[in-house]
């Protein structure tokens, strides 16, 4: 699970950050720490969702 865990989180952080991103930018917050706390916050929550996954994954296959 370990492995899956951290390749499910590489495309999770980039996803999720890249959300926050854009709902930062929807919401009228155009300076650099707006941006960079929505992408923070995706990265962030990017970890709980990824090890989620990975579990319900690893549970359905045995």
């Amino acid at each position: 699970m370990p492995r899956l865990f951290m390749l499910l989180l590489s495309i999770s952080i980039a996803t999720l950050a890249g959300m926050g991103v854009i709902v930062v930018l929807v919401l009228g917050h155009v300076g650099m720490w707006p941006i960079l706390t929505g992408a923070g916050i995706g990265a962030i929550a990017a970890f709980p969702v990824s090890w989620l996954v990975a579990r319900r994954i690893t549970n359905r296959e045995s």
